[in-house]
């Protein structure tokens, strides 16, 4: 896998962007301004536009919108799916806030690769580098602000897991890398998922230079431990307050990042959520601001909102640790790779999330 994250030209990009929403929305043409890409992750190319355009009509319009573009030569996740992410975010609208997708392009001729374009939703995230709880906007809040914003999150969280199976959602739970033969014959969405991790690990073995010892015993584990759990709601995958634009009024404007999108118990988000903030906290030897969980309140205020009572969560911690540990591997090679990082700096983006999976595996 070649590690090398793609340049675009600015103005062939705007142009050719141009002519694809000319053709998508039916006028005469379209003129793509204030053109900016964001230093945003590697799972995605994240592009930043104006759009202005004459309908029809002769009315004059005018809408900031968000390219994202599925990456080519440069992959975190096993299958990048920009049209996947699309159909996630089209399936959710209405039930959680989530930008409204306007068109999806599966064709590769314009960018390289399958893209789509959505709304772009105004509002702060919290950061990850640095860590919110570091610097940033959200340190500059009151405690009873980040206690607002964090409530204001896990309700988005515990909403998300109570929409109800439905037609637009059911692709979420399909596995078609998979064999009949593979598959047993009442396999839980639980089972799905760990069999995707375990085809995503055999993936990244050659990027598994790093604590891989810790990083196969997490994979032995979550295999041979699996719970007996059936339950199947939508889950994230990469929930965390960082994947979350907040309103001025600190209330959830979108939930964003579905790339790792599928169905399984609520615990695998929850889980996520609190190593992931542990990681942009403890694991980096900050001190948590006043107003943020402890993970343990993180756990009460979910069980009081959903009204469900959270089991096996060493189980899932472990989980989400070896997926955080895969993922990280893969940045790692990629940061090193492309003389974005030094190895040292590297090698701590996947020993501080195993240093937590050899704690949960004690």
């Amino acid at each position: 896998m070649s590690h090398v994250v793609p340049a675009r030209d600015p103005v062939e990009t705007a142009n050719t962007l141009a002519m694809w929403l000319a053709a998508r929305m039916s006028v005469e043409a379209v003129e793509v301004v204030n053109l900016s890409i964001p230093a945003a992750g590697f799972s995605n190319e994240t592009i930043l536009v104006t759009a202005r355009w004459i309908a029809n009509d002769g009315a004059q319009n005018s809408c900031d919108f968000v390219l994202r573009i599925e990456p080519t030569s440069h992959q975190l996740f096993a299958q990048p799916d920009a049209i996947r992410q699309a159909r996630v975010m089209q399936g959710l609208q209405g039930r959680v806030p989530v930008p409204n997708v306007l068109f999806t392009e599966s064709e590769n001729g314009y960018f390289g690769a399958p893209f789509y374009v959505m709304e772009r939703v105004n509002g702060r995230v919290p950061g990850d580098v640095p860590s919110f709880h570091k610097r940033g906007w959200v340190a500059e809040l009151t405690p009873q602000e980040r206690a607002t914003l964090h409530r204001n999150a896990v309700g988005s969280l515990v909403d998300l897991h109570s929409i109800p199976n439905s037609t637009e959602l059911k692709f979420l739970a399909q596995t078609p890398s998979q064999t009949p033969s593979q598959t047993p014959s009442r396999a839980s969405a639980l089972w799905h998922y760990v069999d995707s991790v375990r085809q995503f690990h055999e993936l990244s073995k050659p990027m598994l230079v790093h604590d891989r010892a810790v990083i196969d015993r997490g994979l032995s584990y979550v295999i041979s431990e699996m719970p007996d759990d059936s339950a199947s709601s939508v889950v994230w995958g990469d929930a965390r307050v960082g994947n979350i634009i907040f309103a001025d009024d600190l209330s959830v404007a979108a939930l964003v990042d579905w790339e790792g999108a599928t169905a399984g118990p609520p615990e695998i988000d929850v889980a996520w959520w609190g190593m992931f903030d542990e990681f942009l906290c403890e694991c980096q030897g900050l001190v948590r601001l006043d107003g943020v969980p402890t993970p343990q309140s993180f756990l009460e205020q979910y069980e009081a909102l959903s009204g469900r009572r959270l089991a096996n969560l060493n189980y899932y911690r472990v989980l989400s640790t070896l997926v955080f540990s895969l993922i990280n591997s893969r940045l790692a090679a990629l940061l090193v790779d492309t003389g974005k990082s030094t190895p040292e700096f590297a090698r701590q983006i996947v020993t501080r999330v195993t240093s937590m999976m050899r704690q949960s595996l004690g």
